[in-house]
């Protein structure tokens, strides 16, 4: 992939607290890959982690690299007439993973797991995979997908998330007719919520710190709403037959074992910090409780597609939009949980010079 004269804006990370607003070179595709028009990019928890901290879990910023994995755009071009995709002019959601197909994970159908996949903004392999904050980007043509008809590209920016939340949900095993609880409710764990109500849950239990989150929680299907930070809460439950922790802290993983029942399951959803994270290990002894864990997604894309379009009410997880040579605001906001759910960064005012 050559790089062309046009310059087009791009969210950059160059270290801790370092996010800049550059003009980049915008690619030309090659054989096989889609030139993309990006109108909207989703900032997610990663994006946060690598501006705040330089990194995500155990994955270290070691060079400067594009955010971003949650982008919907037009195709613009294909760099060779007989690449698959969606015809020029389409408006897409753009898959993030590339998984190598090959290692035993990807041929015994678990791809989300790849040991050599590639994933837009991802700083997991050296050199970095450029992500897709940048209002034209390059892609394999595989990883594009229509968007449904009718549904409107801010609320298919959410296509991502969705995707990571109907996986984790998939993971707890059948919730028709359950009571799950999610602990943690930021953007993945409301949509959490969202994806256990459609799978058939009866009853969702949702804790947080934060009122507002709670809300936005509660916006898509949140059936009961916990203080976290409060056991006098008349609402937290005796014990439910799932648990999702999508918060990320041990804390939340700890409630999760808790309160599921015995022989329940527990999924980990949110990435707990780098290092040795303690836990009542005890309890999965004594009750026999399934501790899984859930990385990202696979076929899930497509499913969390025709979610989003058949449900407006996730319109109310994007709390505001930004265009992208605010993007610093854009971050202080997405990280302030008290003032925003989803916040995403408009590139469509910002065309390629």
């Amino acid at each position: 992939m050559s790089a062309g004269k046009a310059l087009a804006p791009g969210c950059v990370i160059h270290g801790p607290g370092d996010l800049r607003v550059e003009d980049v070179p915008v690619p030309r595709p090659g054989p096989g890959e889609a030139l993309v028009a990006v109108r909207y990019g989703g900032v997610c928890g990663s994006d946060l982690h690598y501006w705040r901290h330089g990194g995500v879990g155990d994955f270290r910023l070691r060079e400067p690299m594009l955010l971003g994995h949650e982008v919907v755009g037009t195709v613009v071009a294909y760099g060779s007439p007989d690449a698959p995709g969606p015809a020029a002019g389409t408006s897409v959601a753009v898959h993030p993973a590339t998984p190598c197909g090959v290692c035993p994970e990807c041929v015994d159908g678990r791809r989300n797991v790849c040991r050599d996949t590639r994933y837009l903004g991802s700083a997991a392999r050296f050199p970095h995979v450029q992500g897709g904050f940048a209002a034209r980007i390059v892609v394999p043509a595989e990883q594009l997908r229509a968007l449904p008809a009718g549904l409107d590209p801010r609320r298919g920016a959410l296509a991502e998330p969705l995707s990571v939340a109907l996986h984790a949900v998939r993971r707890a095993g059948d919730l028709a007719g359950r009571h799950v609880l999610v602990t943690g409710a930021g953007p993945i764990g409301c949509l959490v919520v969202a994806a256990a109500k459609a799978a058939g849950a009866a009853h969702v239990t949702v804790t947080d710190l934060l009122p507002a989150a709670l809300e936005y929680a509660r916006a898509v299907g949140g059936d009961t709403l916990v203080r976290a930070d409060d056991p006098g809460d008349s609402g937290w439950p005796v014990e439910v037959d799932a648990a999702i922790d999508a918060s990320g802290v041990a804390a939340g993983l700890d409630t999760c074992l808790r309160l599921v029942r015995r022989g329940g399951a527990v999924v980990q959803l949110g990435m707990l910090p780098p290092g040795q994270s303690p836990f009542a290990g005890n309890l999965l002894v004594s009750r026999e409780i399934e501790l899984r864990g859930a990385f990202r997604f696979d076929g899930e894309f497509d499913d969390a597609l025709l979610l989003l379009a058949a449900e407006p009410a996730f319109d109310a997880l994007v709390g505001a939009v930004v265009p992208v040579r605010d993007a610093a605001s854009a971050f202080e906001l997405a990280a302030d949980r008290s003032r925003s759910c989803k916040v995403l960064l408009d590139f469509g005012a910002a065309p390629a010079v």
